[in-house]
């Protein structure tokens, strides 16, 4: 290898760690985890959405979580969309022993709509509190999980904010795997908690969305991203765009979430939405995916190579100053996973070995933002 070629890589190196150190130096000065608040609060009243669908082996805990909530919750609206797998006899049972639960089948399925962004709209149209919290139906919330939710929003003036959750239930191979995916959003974005990342890099998690009603229904609902596979993401930056205020903030101790039954179910569903297409410009996806390849996909495979070849290349200070590059991306990567791990609420080696997985993490995000998806949670879309 020639010097040439050294001072490329360096070059290229110089210019990945330079651009992530810029977008997760907030991570520094971030808010720390919300803390649940089980006495309540009081003040404006609140409507939890949960939109389902053939979810009779997950919304038991997630129904158990919600009817332990307190005040601020006035009613918990769950918006079916058809169920036939059991999920609206488990939601009656609930229904029956706490009576701000109802049951609710969403109108059919307008053309253009992904099924869970329209029934977030109904749900949202006839709830009939100020604030509305939509909970996945994947999620078990603490007690006081709402309470603290809503309010960090008042807090901190958001109309709108969302809540990273702990990861709960994961098998070993998740645990290898979904980490990496993970850091992918965290390199795109910044972290949660940071208040300076810009609007249009702000990161959302539908599992715990937070909104002023009034203010979503004014600019639309969920029609202005109606057929987004991501439409957390899609919808916040849409609204921060208008100048609404929004937030994302650390809800590890807030709510669990197990949200898929292995790995390759995690690959397929997850895989799919994680290059957030529905959210950037064409430009800006594929920008960030060529980041992403660079910088989790490249850093392993390179550094073996240096060790491998180092007898052989150039001596000097353009050699030492590309194994100083790699070795500080790493040490970024290994400290983002250390920062990360309040968020799950099983470790272990599989966990800790993560980072051998970001060559696989930078494939699924090139190759989700080669495909668009046609199937979704049992639908299929056109």
């Amino acid at each position: 290898m020639t010097d040439a070629s050294l001072g490329l890589l360096v070059a290229v190196q110089g210019a990945v760690l330079a651009t992530l150190a810029s977008r997760l130096a907030g991570g520094r000065t971030r808010r720390p985890a919300e803390r649940p608040r089980p006495d309540g609060l009081e003040g404006p009243g609140l409507t939890i959405v949960v939109a389902c669908l053939n979810e009779a082996a997950r919304i038991g805990p997630c129904l158990r979580g919600l009817r332990a909530q307190g005040a601020p919750v006035q009613e918990i609206l769950v918006i079916d969309s058809g169920s036939t797998d059991g999920t609206r006899e488990l939601v009656a049972q609930a229904a029956a022993a706490d009576p701000r639960i109802r049951l609710i089948t969403d109108p059919p399925l307008p053309p253009g709509w992904i099924g869970k962004a329209w029934a977030l709209q109904h749900g949202t149209t006839i709830a009939t509190q100020p604030w509305v919290l939509g909970m996945d139906a994947d999620t078990e919330a603490v007690p006081g999980c709402a309470a603290a939710v809503l309010g960090a929003a008042l807090r901190e003036g958001f109309d709108v904010v969302s809540f990273a959750p702990c990861f709960d239930g994961q098998t070993a191979g998740e645990r290898w795997v979904q980490p990496a995916l993970l850091v992918s959003l965290l390199y795109r974005t910044g972290a949660a908690g940071d208040p300076r990342v810009r609007p249009d890099r702000i990161l959302a998690n539908g599992q715990c969305f937070l909104v002023r009603r009034e203010v979503l229904l004014a600019h639309g609902g969920y029609e202005p991203v109606r057929a987004s596979f991501a439409e957390d993401v899609s919808l916040v930056r849409h609204l921060a765009g208008a100048s609404v205020p929004v937030g994302f903030l650390d809800g590890s101790r807030l709510y669990r979430v197990r949200s898929y039954q292995d790995v390759r179910q995690m690959w397929r569903e997850w895989g799919r939405s994680i290059d957030l297409k529905d959210a950037v410009s064409p430009i800006r996806r594929w920008g960030d995916a060529v980041l992403i390849a660079l910088a989790q996909g490249a850093q392993l495979p390179l550094l073996l190579c240096l060790a491998a070849a180092w007898p052989e290349l150039p001596a000097g200070p353009t050699r030492s100053a590309l194994l100083g590059l790699t070795l500080g991306l790493l040490a970024m990567r290994l400290g983002l996973l250390v920062a990360l791990r309040g968020n799950y609420a099983t470790r272990g080696l599989a966990w800790w070995l993560s980072p051998l997985a970001d060559p696989l993490a930078a494939v699924r995000i090139v190759w989700s933002s080669i495909r668009r998806p046609r199937r979704w949670r049992s639908r299929t879309y056109s």
